[in-house]
């Protein structure tokens, strides 16, 4: 297994040498002499927690992302602000529950909605510090005006300076190869016939860290994959079909199983999903590429690596066990996500902790690390700098997480409109579309097997009072307009 994955991994190196990075002069020596920080956040899409590797993964194969977590903090309980994209996003740049934000559901491509440009984003922030921003693939915190959205706020107006391969369309079933159906604009780069956006995002990121080495900079990563409809490189696909225990489905809608079509053979495959599979692989060989790059410049001393995702896996082609549930739903295996932290010089600890967090406390977080001028940004997050720096003694603040999720009609993955909030051990959650509530004890029963609600009327309404003061404080709808 170990030559196979090494002939991918040349594969994959030949496929995108050279496209879109230049030749380092400096020949492994500091670019520059700096004191703040780089800041690169590398976020999958729809990764569920149990995907990785150093997440318990025996199918998958993310060796770069697995030494990253081995030198860096991994936690085990990382929280995303919601359990569908755009409210993630939302939260990550404004450091606000999307409640307050205003948006607690996934953006259609015709929505009216929008990030408001009255928040400072995270990205603005680091422009008020001195830092070059840079987003490199998806947004999805406005309708599009090439879709009937009557307007649009684009990551151009929210504080990123390079803007590079971003969609100006819908998302819709994911779509990885040239032409992008979400950016039908963007120009081909990468040599041979079928250029592959994960590739594509990869390259472009590397030629950025190159473009940018004399200044600090904060690059957003934002992957489409692992979106569905899941569609991996054919070549790396066979690899993983070729696995023991690989999940098989036939195509749909694709008679000839063109590996290049939408909805190829595999692609809907419930478990060990090849696809999903492959293009894991490749979002890990760009973590391998940023590394490589990062050292050769001499950065990899003074540059923060998060590595996460933005909600739970979608249960129609994964699973998320231990956790009940995923995507769309508030059962933990909806918003618990793999978080990794890596910088040698300020997180000096390799740890795995235990201790909460939510991804909206990466906000106050980076404003600590890079020693950032206060603004008039309202946060909800917290600093988990401490933890970072010190992760074997540090303690965060006990404090309670609430999520907030109406819909008008339930999920197509089986969501409902609902809300939770977890305290301490204890999580409950209430459902608007019924008017039921569940009460877990996540300490002995992380699966969420056994509701507690009835038995334990006591510790129900302690989380139905502090939920309902909760919702009034930031102003949380429990209906859709």
């Amino acid at each position: 297994m170990m030559k196979a994955t090494k002939a991918l991994c040349v594969l994959f190196t030949l496929a995108v040498a050279g496209a879109c990075s230049s030749t380092n002069p400096n020949n492994g020596t500091a670019a520059r002499a700096q004191t703040k920080p780089n800041v690169i956040y590398i976020l999958a899409d729809d990764l569920g927690h149990a995907e990785l590797g150093c997440y318990g993964n025996t199918f998958n194969e993310t060796p770069n992302i697995d030494k990253l977590a081995a030198q860096g903090v991994r936690f085990t309980t990382a929280y995303a602000a919601a359990p569908v994209c755009s409210p993630y996003r939302a939260a990550l740049m404004t450091g606000q529950y999307p409640a307050r934000v205003g948006i607690t559901d996934y953006l259609r491509p015709n929505s009216a909605d929008h990030l408001s440009l009255a928040h400072t984003t995270l990205a603005e922030m680091f422009q008020q510090n001195g830092y070059h921003t840079g987003i490199v693939g998806k947004w999805h915190l406005s309708g599009y005006v090439k879709e009937g959205a009557p307007e649009e706020t684009l990551p151009d107006q929210h504080g990123f300076d390079e803007v590079r391969v971003s969609e100006n369309r819908g998302i819709a079933e994911g779509w990885y190869f040239h032409p992008y159906l979400f950016n039908k604009e963007i120009e081909k780069k990468l040599p041979g016939e079928h250029e592959y956006i994960t590739d594509r995002q990869n390259a472009e990121a590397v030629d950025f860290i190159e473009k940018n080495k004399d200044k600090p900079f904060f690059l957003y990563l934002s992957h489409y994959a692992v979106h569905t409809t899941v569609h991996g490189k054919p070549e790396i696909v066979d690899h993983f079909r070729r696995k023991p225990g690989a999940g098989t489905k036939p195509p749909i809608n694709n008679p000839e199983n063109d590996p290049y079509k939408q909805w190829p053979a595999d692609s809907r495959a419930k478990g060990n999903n090849p696809h999903l599979a492959a293009q894991l692989f490749v979002i890990d060989q760009g973590v391998g590429m940023i590394m490589d790059k990062l050292r050769s410049l001499g950065l990899d001393k003074n540059t923060i690596i998060v590595f996460t995702g933005d909600n739970g896996g979608e249960t129609t082609i994964t699973t998320n066990a231990p956790l009940r549930g995923g995507k769309s739903q508030l059962y933990e295996g909806g918003y618990t996500e793999p978080l990794i932290v890596w910088d040698p010089t300020l997180f000096k600890t390799p740890a795995v902790v235990t201790q909460p967090t939510v991804n909206f406390d990466f906000y106050p977080t980076f404003m600590e690390l890079i020693g950032a001028k206060p603004n008039n940004q309202k946060l909800d997050g917290i600093s988990i700098a401490s933890v970072l720096k010190n992760p074997k003694t540090a303690k965060l603040p006990e404090r309670s997480y609430y999520w907030n999720y109406p819909l008008a009609k339930p999920h197509f993955l089986g969501g409902r409109s609902a809300a939770s909030i977890r305290k301490g051990d204890w999580k409950m959650i209430e459902f608007y579309d019924t008017g039921e509530f569940e009460l877990y004890n996540l300490k002995n029963d992380l699966s969420e097997t056994k509701n507690l609600a009835v038995t334990n009327p006591a510790k129900l309404q302690e989380l139905k009072t502090d939920l309902i003061a909760w919702r009034k404080e930031v102003g949380a709808k429990t209906k859709v307009d």
